[in-house]
């Protein structure tokens, strides 16, 4: 792990209600920014780059997982082609369609991302900001 993780976040969890296909989904989609899994117990799997960051597993309470309204997860991608990768990934393995890779200039100039809804419901999203373009913060 490097001194200059500019990310504000340690991890966040995903909660599944059928473990075996949302790891074979997310082994596919999270490969496709360059992640992979790095730490694993009985019912959780730890995706990163260097570190466990994004997490998925059964609820520890035992009940059925469930969704929030509002909430999604973000990706970053290195590349307009990580993003379309990272569609292509997640739609052939079942992934809902809620955004096609293109650019979202409302979220700012630099962004360019895809928005999909996983095999539990969750809401997801791999983004690229290109700093080659100017933001002008609108």
């Amino acid at each position: 792990m490097t001194d200059t993780n500019p990310s504000i976040m340690s991890h966040v969890s995903l909660g599944t209600n059928n473990f075996e296909n949302a790891i074979k989904f997310y082994d596919k989609v999270m490969a496709t920014i360059g992640a992979k899994r790095v730490m694993e117990f009985e019912g959780a799997v730890a995706y990163g780059k260097e570190y466990p960051e994004f997490w998925v597993q059964t609820p520890e309470n035992g009940k059925a997982a469930q969704t929030a309204n509002g909430t999604h997860f973000g990706f970053i991608a290195v590349s307009k082609e990580e993003v379309h990768a990272f569609w292509d990934a997640a739609i052939s393995m079942g992934a809902t369609p809620n955004g096609e890779p293109g650019p979202r200039p409302h979220y700012g100039e630099p962004y360019y991302g895809c928005f999909v809804i996983d095999l539990d419901g969750h809401k997801i999203e791999a983004t690229f900001w290109d700093a080659s373009i100017e933001f002008t913060g609108h």
